[in-house]
């Protein structure tokens, strides 16, 4: 445990990588989002699509986390294991804090009838329903969730070499495309809507944490036989 915890101090070396860069974006999609709200001559609730910036930043940062540093942990004699569960340590904290400032803005924007030009870049309604602090949970889970796919598109790359990302992602493709497929042959659209309502934040929220910690397991398999 004390060497998973030094590998997480060891990608918080880099500050700006896990901690300024997504608080960056964040104010700044933040401050653009507020300054359009008030531009925009509607009276009634104003909801863009800028608080998603940080959030994908995360999957950026999946790749970064293992392309800068694993060849640097082998070095130091680290351990697959230690590097990986190390890693996600660190994401889980730097998600865990976009949480936080998605629950604590939400909770300002709502006091504040929306900054005062009743715009909501927090507070979407539909993920506000858990209150406050589910919602801070599924903002931070579903950042997890990029960062872990992130993470496993690099260390297919470290793995399988270009060859292999490109014929993963391809497989990708298809599996949704026939997951469509079949849902339109099936016409089981009304379905999977009524499915993904009746889930609820939560419910959302517990869905992707189970598709995160899936991703995570693959990838720890395929990080075991990783060429830094």
């Amino acid at each position: 445990m004390n060497r998973i915890l030094k590998v997480a101090r060891m990608q918080f070396v880099n500050k700006y990588t896990f901690v300024w860069m997504p608080l960056i974006i964040l104010v700044a999609a933040f401050v653009l989002s507020v300054i359009i709200f008030a531009m925009v001559p509607f009276g009634g609730a104003k909801y863009g699509g800028g608080s998603q910036a940080p959030i994908w930043y995360f999957f950026g940062l999946g790749i970064m986390s293992l392309s800068y540093t694993f060849p640097f942990s082998q070095a130091l004699s680290i351990t697959r294991r230690e590097f990986f569960f190390g890693t996600m340590l660190a994401a889980l904290l730097t998600a865990s804090i976009l949480g936080v400032s998605f629950a604590v803005g939400g909770t300002i924007e709502r006091a504040t009838g929306g900054w005062g030009v009743n715009g909501y870049f927090f507070s979407l309604d539909w993920v506000w329903t858990a209150g406050p602090v589910g919602a801070g949970v599924f903002f931070a889970v579903v950042a997890m969730l990029l960062f872990v796919i992130g993470f496993w598109g690099a260390t297919i790359y470290r793995r399988f070499a270009a060859i292999g990302l490109t014929i993963a992602l391809a497989l990708f493709g298809l599996a949704l495309v026939g997951g469509i497929w079949a849902i339109g042959r099936l016409d089981a659209w009304a379905t999977v809507g009524e499915w993904l309502a009746g889930l609820g934040a939560m419910g959302l929220t517990a869905v992707l944490a189970l598709a995160a910690l899936g991703l995570g397991a693959a990838s720890f398999l395929t990080l075991r036989r990783a060429i830094p």
